[in-house]
């Protein structure tokens, strides 16, 4: 056979492997456990990190200050050095609402060693549990809940017993408007899932965790006993690095996408999507110039191989390139129809998939590109040169 057949041979078995292999990722079936109403419902605290948020925050903020909760349930918003009146504007939202009561806090810029996020975090998980609650739930500013979002997220934990868990956590749907957004929103849902498995994830016995961060019950002794958020502080990927550190704590981690968790973040533009990839694609490969190459490898076989040998055998007449190219392409057209379903966008983008992947590695290949000069990753006017990765159990 031809090289060019053997790498579309080559693509279709790991393409093969993946759908069979790779803990069922492409199935988007994994949503909240349906259980019974606890007979007590126990008490929630609410922390929300905001940092320049006023643009979303009328749209988040209300809903949730409106959660239906039958238990006691407050909110704890960290206005983390803003600079449009983020914090200022939380005040005025709760007091035109009304609902759940509503703390606001300053804690000043970060310690050395701490990402912004997780300072934010540190200063209202503290302030929170100094009411005691039982639950915690971390939530973006840029998250909007539906008014049961809460109990289902409650109801779902469980109860402290054997079949509880200590996180659960959902992600949210991301907002899929502009052209660019329906390209590579999906998209990067279905790379997540590929690299971490919600049913891999969701294994009792399994060693893969992850969480969104967007949208992430706790355990108030699950707090204590993995020491969050200290344990994680410099973690530019702290939702991963969260449920690791609850994992190797013992406790018990669910991850599931959301019905009714949306992210009202508009990324129009294809900047501001490859911004948020970039800023942290290279601290998910450890900073390591070899896995980055190996990545690079990777997703050019796994992704632009088999349009490209499918093109190739028939413009050369290599029936066995043409043959493996396109049941390739298939199978992964295939295996992202189902994320293209639950985003509510056309199948039709399904043999985009290659394009998009091509998007992926540049802008991974420019995250690290930035970290060598010095940047790092840089989110809401911070820059953390030499960021730590989600730390291995």
């Amino acid at each position: 056979m031809s090289a060019v057949a053997w790498t579309a041979v080559g693509s279709l078995i790991v393409w093969v492997w993946l759908l069979l292999g790779q803990g069922f990722f492409w199935r988007t079936d994994q949503r909240l456990p349906l259980r019974g109403d606890p007979a007590r419902w126990p008490s929630v605290a609410v922390v929300v990190p905001a940092r320049d948020e006023a643009e979303v925050l009328p749209v988040s903020l209300p809903s949730l200050l409106a959660q239906d909760y039958p238990g006691d349930a407050e909110i704890f918003l960290v206005d983390d050095g803003s600079g449009d009146g983020t914090g200022e504007l939380a005040r005025e939202l709760a007091v035109r609402y009304g609902g759940l009561p509503l703390t606001v806090v300053s804690p000043g810029e970060p310690e050395p060693g701490w990402t912004g996020k997780l300072w934010a975090l540190r200063h209202g998980m503290a302030l929170a549990r100094q009411r005691k609650p039982e639950f915690l739930l971390l939530t973006d500013a840029d998250i909007a809940h539906e008014p049961d979002s809460l109990r289902e997220l409650v109801a779902a934990a469980g109860s402290d017993g054997v079949d509880g868990f200590d996180l659960v956590s959902q992600m949210a749907r991301l907002r899929v408007t502009s052209a660019w957004e329906r390209l590579v929103v999906p998209a990067f849902v279905y790379f997540f899932g590929q690299l971490y498995p919600f049913r891999r994830v969701n294994g009792e016995r399994s060693r893969t965790a992850a969480a969104a961060g967007g949208c992430v019950l706790l355990r108030a002794g699950t707090v204590e006993r993995a020491r969050l958020p200290e344990s994680i502080r410099s973690a530019v990927i702290d939702d991963v690095s969260l449920a690791r550190a609850v994992r190797r704590s013992g406790g018990r981690i669910w991850l599931g996408l959301a019905d009714r968790v949306d992210s009202v973040r508009p990324y129009p533009r294809l900047a501001d999507l490859w911004h948020m990839v970039a800023r942290s694609a290279y601290a998910q490969l450890r900073h390591s110039p070899w896995l980055l190459a190996g990545t690079v490898l990777g997703l050019l076989l796994v992704y632009v191989a088999p349009p490209v040998t499918l093109v190739t055998g028939l413009l050369t007449g290599d029936a066995v390139a043409a043959a493996a190219g396109g049941a390739a392409w298939a199978v992964m057209a295939g295996t992202y129809m189902p994320m293209l379903g639950y985003y509510r966008q056309s199948l039709w983008l399904a043999p985009l998939l290659p394009l998009t992947a091509v998007l992926y590695l540049l802008m991974t290949v420019d995250s690290a590109v930035q970290h060598y000069r010095g940047l790092g990753a840089a989110w809401k006017g911070r820059t953390y040169a030499r960021p730590e990765a989600a730390p291995e159990p």
